[in-house]
C-alpha cells in the first residue's frame, strides 16, 4: 500500500516542480530566514528522509550525478504522479484548522510562484472553508452561550481563531489579486 504524503511532503514535491534538485539544496533553502523558513524549521535528517519516502512512494525519481572524486549526488525530480498529487494538494483548501498554519502557507508560497490566478482560487476555496467552520462553532457555542462555562470559553477561543484567519485571508486575496485598473 502507498501512503500518501503530508502536507509538508507535497510542499517539498514543490521545491522539485520546475526543476531537478538534491536534498541538500532544499534543506539548505529551507535554512534560509525568508520565504517557508520563516515557516518551517526540519533537520536535514528528516528532509533525507521524507524525500526518500516520497520516492520510495512513486512522486520523486532520481538520478547520479558525479562529482569527481567525491561520492556521486543524488539528483531528485519528479515523476508524472508527484506532479499530479502536487497540483491536487495546491489546489485543495486545508481540511483542519489545526493545519492551517504549517500547510496553507506552504500552499499560498507555492500557488503564488504559479500565478495570480492559482493564489487566488486557493484563497477563495480557503475563505470558503473557514466560514464553513465559522458556522460550525457558532452552532456549537449557541446553546452554550447562557452558562458561559468553560466549554463557551473554548468555542469562543476557537471562533476568534478563524475569524483571524479570515481577516488575514482577505489581506492575502487583496495582495494577490491586484486592484482594479480605473477606466
Amino acid at each position: 500500500m502507498i501512503k500518501t504524503p503530508l502536507a509538508i511532503e507535497h510542499a517539498l514535491l514543490g521545491f522539485l516542480r520546475h526543476r531537478p534538485m538534491h536534498a541538500y539544496e532544499i534543506h539548505q533553502t529551507l535554512l534560509r530566514a525568508e520565504a517557508l523558513g520563516l515557516v518551517w524549521h526540519l533537520k536535514q535528517s528528516l528532509v533525507y528522509l521524507m524525500l526518500d519516502r516520497l520516492e520510495e512512494a512513486g512522486y520523486v525519481a532520481s538520478t547520479l550525478a558525479p562529482q569527481g572524486s567525491r561520492p556521486p549526488r543524488k539528483i531528485l525530480h519528479l515523476t508524472s504522479t508527484g506532479h499530479t498529487a502536487f497540483a491536487a494538494w495546491l489546489a485543495a483548501p486545508v481540511a483542519h484548522g489545526r493545519d492551517f498554519r504549517l500547510e496553507f502557507l506552504a500552499k499560498l508560497y507555492f500557488a503564488r510562484q504559479e500565478d495570480p490566478a492559482t493564489a487566488t482560487a486557493l484563497i477563495a476555496g480557503q475563505q470558503a472553508v473557514c466560514q464553513a467552520w465559522l458556522a460550525d462553532l457558532e452552532a456549537q457555542a449557541a446553546p452554550l452561550s447562557n452558562s458561559r462555562g468553560y466549554d463557551w470559553l473554548v468555542i469562543q477561543f476557537r471562533i476568534g481563531q478563524i475569524g483571524a484567519i479570515l481577516a488575514w485571508l482577505d489581506t492575502c486575496a487583496a495582495t494577490v489579486t491586484p486592484p482594479a485598473v480605473l477606466k
